[in-house]
């Protein structure tokens, strides 16, 4: 295989484990989110962190209990860059996102304005599984004004 397919397949590696991430966090499986990353990685923001595949797995186990909430985190834009076996990846999220005032989820969910928009700063490690996240930074840009 040349060198730049195994680049594109590598690339897209990394951009399917972004898609991934959104669909289980959107469809009820937010925990498994945990094996989209390598143990000693890092899901943080500037505000929380979730440290390792066991903290990541409790953050999206607490977020999987949240039944009021539809949401859909929207990932575009993404560029991916390898260099050998790491790799770094920016996207845009645009997260729209309703909370239920009857404490399960509405579909279709009142639609709005988007709840934030902002980015993935990843970093992508190959490991004997395939690619994986190691980090990955969120940065909010946009946030749509709290109404409660």
């Amino acid at each position: 295989m040349n060198d730049e397919l195994q680049r594109m397949l590598d690339e897209r590696a990394c951009e399917r484990l972004i898609t991934d991430y959104t669909h289980l966090v959107d469809f009820g499986n937010a925990p498994d989110i945990a094996d989209l990353f390598v143990e000693d990685s890092r899901w943080y923001t500037d505000d929380m962190s979730m440290d390792g595949q066991v903290g990541i797995r409790e953050g999206f186990t607490h977020r999987q209990r949240v039944t009021r909430r539809q949401s859909r985190h929207v990932c575009t834009n993404m560029a991916v860059t390898v260099a050998g076996d790491t790799a770094i990846g920016l996207s845009y999220l645009v997260n729209y996102r309703h909370d239920s005032e009857t404490g399960v989820a509405e579909t279709p969910a009142p639609a709005g304005l988007p709840k934030y928009v902002g980015q993935y700063h990843d970093t992508f490690v190959r490991t004997a599984e395939g690619w994986r996240i190691k980090d990955r930074y969120f940065v909010t840009a946009f946030l749509r004004p709290s109404s409660r």
